[in-house]
């Protein structure tokens, strides 16, 4: 281990990095198709099952991610995941429930019909929902600092709002790319309408992060810091722009643009939890407990580090494997 020097520093660093790419891909991959679900209640009978087609090969890849992210947070900083899951206990309870329902409801769906089959489409929705919401709840009050105070609980309910949003947004962004004809033509509509969500959240959380604390007011707006910086809002606010300019001109023939509202919003989720994470180190808790502290000890690191790196690789190569078979338009929903 002192090959790479101090393991007490390298060490709950790598893991903090892991666990941030995690989640920053489960956030970029999930999203997409828990917002499909958002926007069920929009489509006809036709475009609900055309709308599972385009997620229906990846969403359970997709959640491996969360999966990945949570086990490592509870083997590598232990105290820490104590006391973010007793903070937002309900919460993360509500999100279970919501990604088991929409787990069941988008198998049972598919094998019934008539009034059943709506009320497992009512149920696909409800989950989506619910899991969004509660993933935004849990992002307002870990931003400020898991406390549970009128001012903090009505962030947690506008970072919800906005989130789920978002999702929407990047859900109809997803469809825009993987179908046609009207349901592509809604996709694009969809996409234009939830775009001020993620601006409007995208604000609130830069404008309130600085102000959750002085150290992290002056990481942001000490000098040369707000300089340096400056590129982050800068390319934010072209990406946004980029955004309501292709949506204005999609679709387009040939499907020739229809890639970029997916993977300028992308971009723009990226750009964002660079923000926070440049923000909230070194805290895994913020203002309470650093990746340092709430670290497990070194000897344990290395060795879940080494099953970190076999499991890791396998799980992209899967992703990675699962976007390519299925690449393409999506086509008609078909179990047998």
């Amino acid at each position: 281990m002192e090959l790479f020097g101090d393991p007490t520093v390298w060490l709950p660093l790598a893991f903090a990095a892991l666990m941030g790419v995690s989640i920053l891909v489960y956030v970029i991959l999930d999203g997409f198709d828990l917002g499909v679900g958002i926007l069920f209640p929009m489509a006809s009978a036709d475009e609900k099952d055309r709308m599972v087609a385009a997620i229906g090969p990846f969403w359970d890849a997709n959640e491996t991610w969360l999966v990945l992210a949570v086990g490592l947070l509870l083997v590598a900083f232990p105290a820490a995941h104590g006391t973010i899951l007793t903070a937002l206990y309900l919460p993360v309870a509500v999100m279970l429930i919501g990604l088991i329902l929409r787990g069941v409801a988008f198998e049972f769906r598919a094998k019934t019909t008539g009034v059943h089959k709506e009320r497992w489409n009512l149920a696909f929705f409800s989950g989506s929902l619910s899991a969004s919401l509660a993933q935004g709840y849990m992002l307002g009050i870990y931003i400020m600092g898991l406390q549970q105070t009128p001012m903090t609980v009505g962030f947690g309910i506008l970072t919800a709002i906005c989130l789920t949003a978002g999702y929407g947004f990047i859900g109809a962004t997803w469809l825009i790319i993987k179908t046609e004809g009207a349901l592509q033509l809604k996709a694009v509509s969809w996409a234009r309408r939830r775009l001020w969500g993620v601006m409007i959240g995208l604000g609130a959380i830069s404008l309130a992060s600085p102000f959750v604390s002085e150290r992290i007011f002056e990481k942001w707006f000490s000098f040369p810091s707000i300089i340096l910086l400056a590129p982050l809002p800068l390319m934010s606010a072209l990406l946004v722009f980029i955004l309501w300019t292709a949506l204005k001109h999609l679709p387009a023939k040939e499907d020739r643009w229809n890639w970029v509202p997916f993977s300028a919003t992308a971009i723009l989720f990226c750009l964002a939890f660079a923000g926070l994470a440049y923000s909230f180190y070194p805290y895994v808790v913020p203002e309470q407990l650093t990746l340092y502290e709430s670290a497990s000890a070194p000897e344990s690191l290395f060795i879940i580090l080494l099953g970190a790196l076999f499991v890791l690789p396998v799980i992209i190569g899967y992703t990675i494997l699962a976007y390519t078979v299925f690449r393409g338009k999506a086509t008609e929903l078909r179990y047998d």
